[in-house]
């Protein structure tokens, strides 16, 4: 009888433990499943949320634990709790929602996901509340596997075609992104500019601001910048990958100048004080990066694992249009001009 008695409480205890799966730490597998586990190691995935925002999600393993980053739309990639079953991976999103009554309340995505028979995953969401309950109905998403990167380009042999000027003499090869925003932006003696922060104190959430031109690809990208102090604002390559651009003398790949946002950190803080121009040079080639800030090279022909938050799309393998972050700080820019890569040569 007693025998028995341990038994069942040892079930107990495990059927307990797998219940509270988004207690544990976030990023690890709680069940195995070598055959499903080994197919998402190192493997990276690109989504469009269903509210149209971008989204990445990449696996990897780490002290022969399956762990992931999930990239939301916005902000940048963070770990999520994961779950293997036989034929399904569970990641848990957990976060703060804005009640009616502007209280924050805990929410969790449970999404689910199902490898298809083209190899995709297939995900469900289902939103819980702090109790687990489920609230609304299920949405649906289907995320594609990302080729893997090739070797990083010879920056030596890479030609270049005929340079684009893109601050021109009008603001006709600019649009903004949400035409509904407040548009901050104006063009005078070359200098394009954002304000929405005026000498008051009030702020206005600006509107980005888009090249009309959608077709670049790879290319270089050289600009100045002037940023007043604790600026954020940012330089978006393809529309995809956004160069940080920021005031902030943070040491981080969230908030550094220069920084590919999310993704890489510089390795030098290059940046000058606030409200000097600064130069930027920005080689973006097979997927793979190079920043020179004020003539020092802080990104080194470094992997672009994915998109970073706020991208345009989340497709890495269409051309896209430069896009200049406007809904934050006031920011400057002048002497822009983007030069295509035609190829690299072998």
């Amino acid at each position: 009888m007693k025998k028995t008695i341990l038994i069942l409480a040892s079930l107990v205890f495990s059927l307990a433990g797998f219940s509270s799966l988004g207690a544990r730490p976030a990023g690890e597998t709680t069940l195995k499943s070598p055959a499903f586990a080994a197919s998402l190691e190192n493997s990276r995935w690109a989504f469009t949320l269903p509210n149209d925002r971008a989204g990445w999600l990449g696996f990897s393993r780490e002290n022969d634990k399956l762990t992931a980053l999930l990239l939301w739309g916005s902000g940048h990639p963070r770990p999520v709790a994961v779950a293997l079953k036989n034929d399904a991976v569970e990641l848990r999103r957990a976060y703060k929602h804005t009640g009616k009554n502007g209280a924050k309340l805990d929410r969790t995505d449970l999404l689910t996901a199902r490898q298809t028979a083209g190899g995709a995953l297939a995900f469900e969401i289902q939103t819980l509340n702090e109790n687990g309950k489920p609230v609304g109905r299920p949405a649906t998403f289907t995320a594609t596997r990302i080729p893997d990167l090739p070797p990083a380009p010879d920056l030596s042999k890479l030609k270049y075609g005929a340079p684009v000027k893109l601050i021109r003499d009008d603001l006709s090869n600019w649009e903004s992104m949400n035409p509904k925003a407040y548009n901050g932006w104006t063009l005078k003696n070359g200098v394009l500019t954002n304000t929405v922060v005026f000498p008051d104190g009030s702020k206005k959430r600006g509107a980005n601001l888009s090249t009309t031109d959608k077709s670049f690809k790879d290319f270089r990208l050289a600009f100045e910048v002037s940023l007043p102090a604790n600026s954020n604002s940012g330089a978006y390559l393809r529309g995809i990958y956004e160069i940080q651009m920021s005031n902030s003398r943070q040491e981080n790949a969230h908030q550094t100048m220069g920084s590919l946002y999310g993704r890489h950190a510089p390795s030098t803080n290059a940046e000058k004080p606030a409200n000097e121009w600064q130069t930027v040079d920005v080689i973006l080639a097979d997927r793979h990066v190079t920043v020179v800030l004020n003539g020092v090279t802080i990104i080194d022909n470094q992997p672009v694992l994915g998109v970073t938050g706020g991208a345009i799309t989340a497709d890495e393998f269409v051309p896209g249009p430069i896009y200049l972050q406007g809904d934050h700080t006031n920011a400057s820019y002048r002497n822009m001009t983007l030069t295509p890569i035609i190829k690299e040569l072998r």
